[in-house]
């Protein structure tokens, strides 16, 4: 489906091939008839908005709303298991999809990474869709309220992703529960985070411990298990291809 191949390259780490390519993006949504008019106008603007920003700018507002704390955090396990061993096997079992399906990546990115999750489900047919968005709704929808409710641009992207994926929610129990959340990215919470870690290092030695690991991508800071970045090793030596889908 093309329109979760646009929602993945513009919910990706702003990248200059988005402005280069402005007027593609825009002819190509407007021909996205399926969805409702209000997010389909709704996405024009945000990529008018995006790509009337300077890049360093627009790179610089994406790491601040989606590096800074786990509650944006695009990585979906991380939404579901945290820093638990099921993570891991997790992402094992998603590569394993991958595979299954002929998409193959070689990018350095974990796998769970929702812009590549929606660059694998733009390959597959729209029952696939449906089911494999709807497995990760109820975080889709959290997100949204979430980026809703700190009034970003970017709530629009996954408001088109419940629309595609027929995903219905209560919002305004969403609302209520997201209000009631505490901030995670101001510099107090993140201070908090980053001590409570260095107390887990250094303790690691004396339990036989490992600390956690953090994937390396533009100015990411969402903290990974060590299971999880060794489900990725395991399957690193396949992911020799572009990341594009081979069928």
């Amino acid at each position: 489906m093309q329109i979760l191949t646009v929602i993945s390259r513009l919910l990706d780490y702003p990248d200059p091939l988005i402005w280069e390519n402005r007027e593609l993006l825009l002819d190509t949504i407007r021909q996205q008839q399926d969805l409702i008019p209000r997010n389909r106008e709704a996405l024009l603007r945000f990529v008018q908005d995006l790509t009337a920003q300077n890049l360093m700018d627009a790179q610089e507002q994406y790491s601040a709303l989606f590096d800074r704390g786990r509650s944006l955090s695009l990585l979906l396990f991380e939404h579901v298991h945290g820093d638990s061993r099921d993570r891991g096997q997790a992402m094992v079992d998603l590569m394993g999809l991958y595979e299954k399906n002929g998409f193959a990546i070689a990018v350095r990115e974990l796998p769970d990474f929702i812009p590549l999750f929606l660059e694998f489900l733009g390959t597959r047919t729209r029952v696939e869709v449906k089911e494999w968005l709807g497995d990760a709704g109820h975080i889709l929808a959290l997100l949204s309220a979430r980026l809703q409710e700190r009034e970003s641009p970017y709530a629009v992207l996954f408001d088109v992703l419940l629309e595609v994926g027929g995903i219905q929610q209560d919002a305004q129990s969403l609302q209520e529960t997201v209000k009631a959340e505490p901030r995670d990215d101001t510099a107090d919470a993140i201070d908090k985070v980053w001590e409570e870690e260095a107390t887990l290092f250094a303790g690691s030695d004396m339990n036989g411990g490992c600390p956690s690991n953090r994937p390396q991508r533009p100015s990411a800071s969402q903290s990974v298990s060590a299971d999880a970045l060794a489900a990725v090793k395991w399957v690193e030596g396949q992911a020799a291809a572009p990341r594009t889908a081979t069928r």
